[in-house]
């Protein structure tokens, strides 16, 4: 089984490797001027954050590479993880990059994104297969094994789908992704570990170190945002972990608050078109509660402290505890 040290390490390499890239590259972000546009239809408090460099994924998806190639086994499980990451955060680049540079507001179509993320989701799928991968789904609590064979993976696209997307409307507020994120790589490490999967347990305390790296200079006020860039990626990887280690469905738990601001923007899309009424002041649901009243640092707060209460719960289910 992997020694505790065995991921602390790496962790603490990518977390250096991150505070070092940052103060480099958020400089010359705001010389480009690639400075975030926002939503004259939300609150009024975020209006200030206008011209705060965004892409700063970029950040975290270097510092991630950088140290999978040295702390990862090079093989096919590495090749998943990176796919899974670097090709989502690819499409955020672009989706950055279209609404910054030509200033469409919208960036990628949504036909262009959904043709991306298919594409990635394709690439991972071949790779799973030339390994071996067990099309198995295990489900937690209850222990079953259920067997989809070739149906896991259309599967694996739809989750890769939805979790990005998910993960991506989940970043709105200062320091609010990298937070959660961390929280739910921290909660695959230990499934990692227990499932005997070095290569996912490694790379998720790697992406624990850089999103950690990345919030030093994201917390509110945030120094840098990072966009679609960071937020697919960080998608990606979290999806790439809980397919490598085979607890798929767990993911629904783990990230129950990407699972929760994405239902959200679901019902709110829903309701409006049917009803004509909004179900929530505004989604993601984490701008209602800015509407109601509560501070911007509030709303964090409370969702790290939901984050950390679905990964213990999802680490219960899994019999961890």
């Amino acid at each position: 089984m992997i020694d505790f040290k065995e991921v602390l390490f790496p962790l603490v390499i990518t977390f250096l490797i991150t505070m070092f890239i940052a103060p480099l590259l958020i400089p010359f972000l705001k010389r480009l001027k690639f400075g975030q546009q926002i939503r004259t239809d939300g609150p009024q408090g975020h209006l200030k954050k206008a011209g705060t460099p965004t892409m700063g994924g970029i950040i975290i998806l270097i510092a991630l590479a950088l140290a999978a190639l040295k702390f990862v086994e090079k093989d096919s499980e590495l090749i998943v993880l990176l796919v899974a990451t670097l090709g989502s955060g690819l499409i955020g680049f672009l989706d950055d990059y279209i609404k910054i540079v030509f200033k469409r507001s919208l960036g990628l179509t949504a036909k262009q994104k959904l043709v991306g993320q298919l594409l990635v989701s394709a690439i991972v799928c071949y790779y799973l297969i030339q390994m071996g991968h067990s099309t198995d789904l295990h489900v937690p609590y209850f222990d079953w094994t259920i067997s989809l064979g070739w149906l896991y993976f259309p599967f694996v696209a739809f989750l890769m789908l939805g979790t990005t997307n998910a993960v991506n409307f989940t970043d709105g507020l200062d320091g609010l992704l990298a937070g959660t994120a961390a929280v739910a790589f921290g909660a695959y490490v230990i499934l990692a570990m227990k499932t005997h999967s070095p290569e996912a347990a490694i790379f998720s305390a790697i992406m624990i170190g850089a999103v950690l790296g990345f919030l030093v200079f994201n917390a509110h006020p945030a120094k840098v945002f990072m966009g679609d860039t960071g937020s697919l990626g960080i998608g990606g990887g979290l999806v790439a972990v809980a397919i490598l280690t085979k607890e798929e469905l767990l993911l629904a738990v783990i990230g129950g608050v990407f699972l929760f601001e994405i239902l959200s923007v679901i019902i709110q899309v829903i309701s409006f078109k049917t009803r004509g009424k909004r179900v929530f002041k505004m989604s993601p649901i984490h701008h209602h509660f800015e509407l109601v009243g509560w501070s911007e640092w509030r709303v964090v707060t409370t969702f790290w402290i939901a984050g950390i209460v679905v990964a213990v719960l999802g680490l219960y289910m899994n019999g961890v505890f």
